[in-house]
């Protein structure tokens, strides 16, 4: 529970849901969160259904309100407890709503005392319908006393019917992912503080007396107790597969830096096309040299008829 043993706590008894042989099973439970200053039971008390009541109402401190019934088969108790709760909720400074009862028609109160940030605790039989159940802050079975627990001990829910349980598990799980360390451990008590404010949860309506015991019977979890001096703290994280178990890591020889194998360029020789040995320019002057050449010679001829003729 969220709430603190400094809290106070409004009792609202529906007397025609409720069996007065568990008032101190509810009074005992609800000392273990606040101060219950206010403790008002309804009904119409001439019924003799409700001669158990009036024998523990000035023993238990609680107030009798009484309400006829307005036609036969159909009484004003439930108008009546609603419409006092509201009074609480807008004139007292109380931090806890109970309410006793096992009809679902309370479900829109508890919603809205809820919206105002109040805690609303809600005790009832088995019978108790889930719309109610689940409207609660938290709902605790009237059968959880000492004889209840004895019967429970024979209702254990087995392993295989936890699982089938698809809320139960995903409240556990999500509650654990929650509050998990970087190793996966969650200390339980931030595990149950994140169950209980996701909706109405008590362990002991599976038949386990401990929250670490109800993890314990499902084989998708992990237990651990830590010991710290004289103190012991319960832990509990999701089962790990065998692949992924973390084992000591051992240590591996480091690689030499490996060199990436570049092929050697050789290097490339610069093929050039061998010039031809003969220059264009050194063939015309060869070919004028020559036409000089005989020129010449033919003049040296023609000179010697000149010679002759004179």
């Amino acid at each position: 529970m969220s709430t603190t043993p400094r809290d106070s706590i409004a009792l609202l008894i529906d007397a025609d849901n409720a069996p007065a042989r568990k008032i101190d099973f509810i009074i005992s439970e609800l000392a273990t969160h606040g101060v219950v200053n206010i403790r008002r039971a309804f009904g119409n008390w001439k019924k003799q259904a409700l001669s158990g009541w009036a024998d523990v109402l000035h023993d238990f401190a609680i107030q009798p309100v009484q309400f006829f019934d307005l036609v036969k088969g159909k009484n004003a108790t439930d108008m009546a407890l609603l419409i006092e709760a509201m009074d609480i909720l807008y004139t007292k400074n109380v931090q806890t709503f109970c309410l006793v009862s096992s009809d679902c028609d309370f479900t829109p109160l508890c919603v809205r005392l809820r919206a105002d940030g109040k805690q609303v605790i809600g005790f009832g039989g088995q019978n108790t319908p889930g719309p109610f159940m689940n409207s609660c802050t938290r709902f605790i079975y009237l059968d959880d006393d000492a004889e209840g627990k004895a019967a429970r001990k024979e209702q254990t829910r087995t392993p295989s019917q936890l699982k089938g349980n698809t809320k139960l598990m995903h409240s556990l799980r999500s509650a654990v992912q929650a509050a998990k360390d970087d190793e996966g451990w969650a200390p339980l008590g931030p595990v149950g503080w994140h169950i209980n404010n996701q909706g109405p949860f008590d362990h002991r309506t599976f038949g386990f007396s401990k929250l670490s015991d109800l993890f314990a019977a499902i084989d998708l979890f992990e237990v651990d107790k830590v010991k710290n001096g004289s103190q012991t703290t319960v832990r509990v994280r999701l089962k790990r597969s065998p692949s992924k178990k973390t084992s000591p890591k051992e240590p591996t020889a480091k690689k030499a830096p490996t060199k990436k194998a570049s092929a050697k360029k050789e290097p490339v020789k610069k093929t050039s096309a061998k010039k031809a040995p003969a220059k264009k320019g050194s063939a015309n002057g060869d070919a004028a040299g020559e036409a000089r050449a005989k020129s010449e010679r033919s003049g040296e001829i023609g000179g010697l008829f000149d010679v002759d003729r004179q």
